[in-house]
C-alpha cells in the first residue's frame, strides 16, 4: 500500500509497513517506543494484529507510516497472513539473546515473500542491545546474515530507545526514495500515463536490481496499492 491522497492534502503519501518475527522478541515495544516513546517491562504476546500511524516529513513530503504488529506466535499464523498483503516495507526482528529467534529469520523470510503482494523493502533487527551480557547473537552474524538475504540492517534497544527511530526511517526513506526513482524514471521516458508524485493515482514499482544502502544492502524492490 502506497499511494498519494488527493483528498487528504496533509498526508502526501501512505506507507504499510508489517513488524514480523518470533514472540517476545520485543516487537510490539519498539513500536510504542516509536510510535509513543514509550516502553511496557511487561507487555504481553501481542494477540492477532494491532497498528499504528506515525508521520513523517522526506523531502518536504509527509508521509503517514501505517505499522501493522503481526503476532509472533505460530496459532495466529493463518490470521495475520492477509495483513502481509499490501505492505511494501518489513521490520524483521529477533532477540539477540535468543537465537532460536534469529534461526527462525529463514522461515519469516519464507512467509513474507509467500502472502506479500510484491517485493518489500525489508530491515533485519537484532533487538534488545542494551543486554550486551545475555548476547547469544553477535553483531557480525547479523549483518552477514542480512548482506546474504539482500537486507538493511541494525541492531536496536526499545529499552533505551536506542537505533529504534532510525530502523523505521530507513524503510520508509526508502520505500520513498524507490517510489521517487520509479515516476522520475517513467516521466523521462515519457510514456503514455506515466505516473506523477502528487496526481492523486496509485503508484505502481517494479523492483529494479541490486541497490545499496548506508544501512545495509538490500535487492531491488516494488512500491503498489
Amino acid at each position: 500500500m502506497a499511494f498519494y491522497s488527493e483528498d487528504d492534502k496533509a498526508d502526501d503519501y501512505l506507507f504499510k509497513i508489517v513488524l514480523i518475527g518470533d514472540s517476545a522478541v520485543g516487537k510490539s515495544n519498539l513500536l510504542a517506543r516509536f510510535a509513543r516513546n514509550e516502553f511496557y517491562p511487561s507487555s504481553k504476546s501481542t494477540i492477532g494484529v494491532e497498528f499504528q500511524t506515525q508521520k513523517m516529513d522526506i523531502n518536504g513530503k509527509e508521509i503517514k507510516a501505517q505499522i501493522w504488529d503481526t503476532a509472533g506466535q505460530e496459532r495466529f499464523r493463518a490470521v495475520t497472513s492477509a495483513y502481509y498483503r499490501g505492505a511494501v516495507g518489513a521490520l524483521l526482528v529477533y532477540d539477540i539473546c535468543r537465537r532460536q529467534t534469529f534461526d527462525s529469520i529463514g522461515k519469516w523470510l519464507n512467509e513474507l515473500q509467500t502472502h506479500s503482494d510484491m517485493n518489500v523493502v525489508t530491515i533485519l533487527v537484532g533487538n534488545k542491545s542494551d543486554l550486551k551480557d545475555a548476547r547469544e547473537v553477535s553483531t557480525a552474524e547479523g549483518k552477514a546474515l542480512a548482506e546474504a538475504q539482500g537486507l538493511f540492517f541494525m541492531e536496536t534497544s526499545a529499552l533505551d530507545s536506542s537505533n529504534v527511530a532510525a530502523a523505521f526511517q530507513t524503510v520508509v526513506k526508502e520505500i520513498f526514495n524507490i517510489l521517487s526513482r520509479k515516476v522520475m524514471m517513467s516521466q523521462e521516458l515519457n510514456k503514455p500515463g506515466a505516473p506523477e508524485l502528487g496526481n492523486g493515482k496509485t503508484v505502481v514499482l517494479k523492483g529494479d536490481g541490486d541497490q545499496e544502502g548506508n544501512a545495509g544492502t538490500k535487492k531491488g524492490w516494488c512500491c503498489s496499492s
